[in-house]
């Protein structure tokens, strides 16, 4: 009996917990409810079996329990019994079945009048591409891919000229509008997924998968990568927004073109040197860099990195947070360079200066860093070089004292936490691991031990 009465409670439980949940379907943001309709009569179809079998099931411990004066009847078969379990099989495999084959269909049939995006995903971020004014996307191939061509774009195709490319993990589209998203991986197998659209797509290398959806409201949604893709899988978010056509519009003509990217110049290092006496008052001549002004290495540091934070300096998305008065003297500092040129310049002609590995200033227990840098490495590489498609900086031979500082701003989050960073809150998140600051001088300790990579 005890058992029977068990049955009942984790019957009653489970139908209620199903109706008070807290965790529930997000708002709908698209026009895929018939999705939400077929996961409904999912829950309605295996709930009622669940209702069903477990009843019966207590019935039976009830009906049939244990008795002195009773003796069990062995039957082997009971041909009504199983043609009616049949016949029940069969409509609850075919209600469950039926209406996402016509979801299906449904997916796979593209409204003509969809726009398409392309949207690419890697270890551990997302880009996207948008046609230009030809409406049509250029060609691409991924042994095209490199540090100047991140799309592998087709210099050859003039289609692809004026196609919109957004290195960021932010997708605008316009509301009420359809919209077709190719979807397109440079490394391994990621999943493209926004729960609030309830369409979800594997990226597979070597394919182009596809779906789409019509956003019904405008606002600000998550994407998340659904498919186990690496050590920094949890960190590969992005966010997808949806803007007023006006808006949209707006924020599509501030975008560059593949053509203004093949337009930009090399910076000039003679140029460069003569805007890189300013810094030298603190960085040094030879951009050795100076602990006692809170000036970092430079020299033997990634062109692409310094350009980049150049840039986020002279923008604001580094240096405006209060807690980083540091940060704050170098967005004035960038001021004096004018425009992207002069930042060129300067980036180029610091990789002309000797790359002399910064002095160690920790002392503290490599070996244990060593076992926390196993994450890094993942980004940064085994031997701290960095990696330009990861977005890694190199670590090996810069500055421990500032890298102990940036650590800590991340997980402070005065680092990283700019709504236009584009790969600083993939290091807010990595940073939590250290969750004191024994474990990041540890870190920073072991990072002194790389070798002055190749």
């Amino acid at each position: 009996m005890a058992i029977a009465i068990a049955v009942v409670i984790l019957i009653i439980g489970s139908v209620l917990f199903h109706f008070w949940s807290p965790w529930w379907l997000t708002p709908i943001a698209s026009n895929w409810g018939m999705i939400d309709d077929t996961i409904n009569l999912t829950f309605a179809v295996t709930g009622f079996v669940f209702v069903a079998v477990n009843g019966f099931l207590a019935y039976v411990i009830i009906r049939y329990r244990h008795r002195d004066d009773k003796r069990a009847t062995y039957e082997p078969e009971n041909k009504k019994l199983e043609w009616w379990l049949i016949g029940l099989t069969t409509v609850g495999v075919a209600a469950l079945l039926a209406p996402g084959l016509v979801v299906w269909a449904k997916l796979v049939d593209v409204p003509e009048d969809a726009a398409q995006v392309e949207v690419v995903g890697q270890q551990w971020h997302w880009s996207f591409r948008y046609p230009g004014a030809d409406g049509v996307l250029g060609k691409v191939n991924s042994r095209l891919v490199n540090e100047d061509n991140p799309f592998g774009m087709n210099p050859d195709d003039p289609a692809g000229r004026d196609d919109i490319l957004v290195r960021g993990n932010e997708l605008r589209l316009p509301l009420d509008e359809p919209v077709k998203l190719l979807l397109r991986s440079k490394d391994v197998l990621h999943n493209f997924a926004v729960a609030q659209f309830r369409v979800k797509m594997d990226l597979v290398p070597g394919m182009v998968p596809y779906l789409w959806f019509t956003p019904t409201r405008t606002g600000k949604f998550d994407i998340l990568c659904e498919e186990l893709c690496g050590l920094g899988h949890f960190a590969m978010r992005g966010h997808v927004v949806i803007d007023e056509r006006d808006d949209y519009e707006a924020w599509l003509s501030k975008q560059v073109t593949f053509a203004d990217t093949l337009k930009q110049t090399k910076g000039d290092a003679v140029a460069g040197k003569i805007l890189y006496g300013t810094c030298a008052s603190c960085h040094g001549q030879g951009g050795q860099g100076n602990v006692a002004l809170n000036a970092p290495k430079l020299s033997g540091q990634s062109g692409w990195y310094m350009t980049g934070q150049l840039k986020n300096f002279k923008s604001g998305v580094r240096g405006a947070d209060e807690n980083d008065p540091y940060g704050q003297q170098m967005a004035q500092m960038t001021a004096l360079l004018y425009d992207d040129k002069a930042i060129s310049d300067v980036a180029a002609y610091i990789r002309t200066l000797p790359d002399t590995p910064a002095p160690t200033t920790l002392e503290s227990a490599a070996a244990k860093g060593a076992q926390i840098y196993s994450t890094c490495a993942a980004c940064h590489g085994s031997n701290g070089q960095g990696i330009s498609a990861m977005n890694a900086p190199r670590l090996a031979g810069m500055s421990d004292w500032y890298l102990v500082t940036q650590l800590n701003n991340f997980k402070a989050g005065v680092r990283g936490s700019h709504e236009q960073d584009k790969y600083g809150p993939q290091m807010l998140l990595m940073t939590s691991m250290l969750k004191n600051e024994q474990m990041v001088t540890d870190l920073v300790a072991y990072i002194n031990t790389l070798g002055k990579p190749e």
